[in-house]
This record gives structure tokens, C-alpha cells and sequence, in this order.
């Protein structure tokens, strides 16, 4: 993995376009304030729901998942639809997953001229999802999930989905902006870590744009990124124990001040053993004064080999 900056979609970074258009769509101001009044719904903090108004913007994102009409789509948090509606424009089968049961009757009102939508009320953090994937997509060539993840569970929702090794194509979705800076981070930079490469261990990360907080309704705190994750038929690197190298990732930015010795010291030694370490380090081709952030996905695969090899889990 190369020492570089974040990698941006057209290898520039850029704002997503702020251009409202076609008021009959639910992703403007004045149809989702439409929506919300007549259905006379309110917004839970608790639920993370800010509702996208800008019809641009989930060009971009529905652009991104590259769809068609063989490929399916996942989303998660449809809210009012605004999303479901493109991804319904575009997809052949759409499947949408909310928690929150006040928005159903919206969701059947304004999905009803698309019969290949079919939204699922529960917790995707709860869903049998391979029964899902089976049941739902059995018709598809591909199926992709696109969404605007609440900032609260993204990184749960996102490992999850990574983690059961689902058949995705690719994962594209609205997140924080710090988050996403995290996830596509290479090594040597501020905001590498183990999401880093958890994230890339699983797919290739590319961020789409910058999505500025006043396209939203309620404005969030914060600024937000789409990112595409393309999932990886194999990791790039081959790791003999899944557990172990991502115990041996987190023992190593426990404290990012410390070196990878110390860390891995007070992770994986004792008293007794400690001296035994830095050989091991150097076997692996690192220094022990290097701290964690300067390693690659490649180091860290090799470092949890030779640790494994030593018996040191």
C-alpha cells in the first residue's frame, strides 16, 4: 500500500454539486417538508434522521453503485424514499430496510408506482441477511448496498456488512466526513487506523465527494462524504487467522503516541516474555520504535504470521 493521500472519485477532491431540480421528486425542499407535514411525522434524534433535498446529490450516489437493470440494491434507512425513489429508477429489485415503523405508510405511499421496491421494516444490524440476499435477490446479477447511513451506526452497519463477506458488489454510502477521510486513509497520515484497514482488508475505499450540511433537513452538526467501498472477491493480503491479525491491529493503535513495541507488549506479553518481542519484530521487518500508523495492511499481515508462528496469540 502506498504512502499517499485519501483517494477521491476522478482523483479530486470536490463538493457534490448543489443544483435543485425537478420539483414532482420527493429530494427537494419543498416535497419532503410536503411529506412530513401531511404525514405529520417528527424527526428522532435518537434515530439519526436527516432527510437529503438535493436531487445532485443522489445522482452522484446512485451513480456511483453503478446499477442497471440486472442488479439489485440494498438500502438501509430509506427515510422518506428520496433515495429509494432513484435507486427504484434504476435497479431491477430494491430491497429497503427501516427501523422506524412511523415511516412505512409514508414509504408505501410515495413507492407505490415502483412494484420491484420492497421495504422491510426492522434493525439490519438484526436482519438475517444472507436470507435476505437469498430471498430477495435470487433474480440479480449483482447487488449493491447504497444508502444514507445514520452517523450513529455507520461503522457497526458498514463492518457488519463487510464481515459476513455478503455477495456485494459494491457498498456506497452517505457517512460523516471524518469517517470516510478514516476509512480511505493510507498509512503515515493523521487518520489512518484500524478502521482504515479493517475497511480496506475487506474492499477498495473511494471517496465520491464532500456533501455540504445544508442540502439536509434537519441540518446535521457535521459534514458528510459519499463513499464507495468496491468489496473484494479475495483480501490483498493472505492472513492464516482472521482473529488474530485484527487483535494484533487494535493492540497496535490501543495508544497511537506508543511505539508498536510498547502497545503490542502491553497487549500480547508479560514480564516474563517481553524480551522476546523485538526479535520477533525484527523477523517481521519492523523496527520496534515505528508506531502503528506507519504500517502497512502487508506489515500487519506478516507481523500477526510470524506472532502466530512464535505462539504469541
Amino acid at each position: 500500500m502506498r504512502n499517499s493521500p485519501v483517494r477521491w472519485h476522478k482523483s479530486k477532491v470536490k463538493d457534490c454539486d448543489i443544483r435543485m431540480t425537478g420539483i414532482q421528486d420527493i429530494a427537494t425542499p419543498r416535497r419532503t417538508k410536503e411529506i412530513i407535514q401531511r404525514h405529520g411525522f417528527s424527526f428522532k434524534k435518537s434515530l439519526g434522521q436527516n432527510f437529503l433535498i438535493d436531487q445532485n446529490i443522489l445522482n452522484k450516489i446512485v451513480s456511483a453503485a453503478g446499477l442497471d437493470d440486472t442488479k439489485g440494491a440494498l438500502e438501509i434507512g430509506p427515510g422518506i424514499g428520496a433515495l429509494t425513489e432513484k435507486l427504484a429508477q434504476s435497479a431491477k429489485v430494491v430491497t429497503a430496510v427501516e427501523i422506524d415503523q412511523r415511516l412505512l405508510p409514508i414509504l408505501e405511499e410515495v413507492l407505490a408506482p415502483y412494484e420491484h421496491v420492497k421495504v422491510r421494516h426492522g434493525d439490519v444490524l438484526k436482519l438475517d441477511l444472507r436470507e435476505v440476499f437469498a430471498s430477495d435477490f435470487a433474480g440479480v446479477s449483482k447487488v449493491s448496498v447504497v444508502a444514507n447511513l445514520p452517523y450513529y451506526v455507520t461503522t457497526p452497519i458498514l463492518m457488519r456488512l463487510l464481515e459476513d463477506k455478503l455477495p456485494l458488489e459494491n457498498i456506497v454510502v452517505m457517512i460523516q466526513k471524518e469517517v470516510a477521510e478514516r476509512m480511505a486513509a493510507s498509512p503515515g497520515t493523521k487518520d489512518y487506523g484500524s478502521l482504515s484497514i479493517a475497511v480496506q482488508y475487506y474492499s477498495e475505499p473511494e471517496l465520491v465527494c464532500i456533501v455540504p450540511n445544508t442540502v439536509f433537513i434537519p441540518q446535521p452538526n457535521v459534514e458528510s462524504a459519499v463513499i464507495r467501498l468496491r468489496v473484494r472477491e479475495t483480501p490483498p493480503v493472505e492472513v492464516v487467522d482472521e482473529k488474530h491479525f485484527f487483535e494484533v491491529i487494535h493492540a497496535a493503535f490501543a495508544q497511537r503516541r506508543k511505539t508498536i513495541s510498547n502497545n503490542l507488549k502491553s497487549r500480547f506479553f508479560n514480564k516474563e516474555n517481553r524480551d522476546a518481542l523485538e526479535p520477533l519484530l525484527k523477523q517481521a521487518g519492523i523496527e520496534p520504535s515505528r508506531r502503528g500508523e506507519t504500517l502497512s495492511i502487508e506489515e500487519f499481515a506478516r507481523l500477526s504470521a510470524v506472532l502466530l508462528e512464535a505462539g504469541i496469540s
